[in-house]
């Protein structure tokens, strides 16, 4: 679809370019955002008539943006999820999530400025990006933790799946220790097959010997 930009729209182009775009991309974003004109005679009339208050307007949009942005660029939010002992949610962070969070902060921030593309399935500290307006873009943080104290401890630099694992590792290690031990207590208890089978050897030359000898003595007599 022929559509005529309203803003300027990533890799597509700028404020008052005509682009082929997606049917799907048009319909979907484009359109109902507000952020292009289906490119037909009527609209590029019109566009040329309200092109001036347009530009303004989008001015206007922007300098709001940037204005917003001074304050939550960097900002952190804390969602508290369930998850299992690997850091894996049993739920997910949506963009949703994100930008309520963000509104309950005092910042207005729409879902649809908030760029992201898979919704966060594990713990720990994500930068998101918010695309507050075509040329004004911001990251914030969303430290996702399973409980208060846990999200403290990740904003201060600690990363909690790695103690997970060392403390797995510290039980198998202190497992093996009991193993290893039990192993030389049965050693200690349980006869050595080697040492018995020489001792028998042991024994069974000198009853041969001894039987040699006894015969010696007789056929002497």
């Amino acid at each position: 679809m022929k559509v005529i930009l309203l803003e300027k729209v990533g890799r597509y182009g700028s404020l008052g370019d005509e682009v082929v775009v997606k049917n799907g991309f048009a319909r979907n974003f484009l359109l109902p955002q507000g952020k292009a004109l289906r490119a037909t005679e009527a609209n590029r009339k019109h566009f040329e008539a309200e092109k001036v208050a347009i530009e303004k307007r989008n001015e206007e949009r922007k300098e709001q943006a940037a204005g917003i942005a001074t304050g939550l660029n960097g900002h952190s939010i804390i969602m508290i999820r369930q998850a299992a002992e690997t850091g894996q949610l049993y739920g997910s962070v949506s963009s949703r999530d994100i930008s309520e969070a963000l509104v309950r902060d005092g910042f207005e921030v729409q879902r649809s400025q908030v760029d992201l593309a898979l919704a966060i399935k594990t713990v720990g500290l994500h930068a998101v990006e918010l695309k507050l307006h075509a040329e004004v873009d911001i990251n914030v943080k969303v430290n996702v933790a399973r409980s208060e104290d846990e999200a403290k401890r990740q904003a201060t630099g600690e990363d909690l799946l790695i103690v997970s694992y060392d403390d797995e590792s510290d039980k198998a290690q202190n497992l093996g220790d009991v193993f290893e031990e039990d192993d030389k207590q049965l050693d200690e208890l349980e006869p050595n097959s080697e040492d018995e089978a020489e001792a028998e050897t042991a024994e069974e030359v000198s009853e041969e010997a001894n039987e040699e000898s006894e015969a010696s003595e007789e056929g002497k007599q």
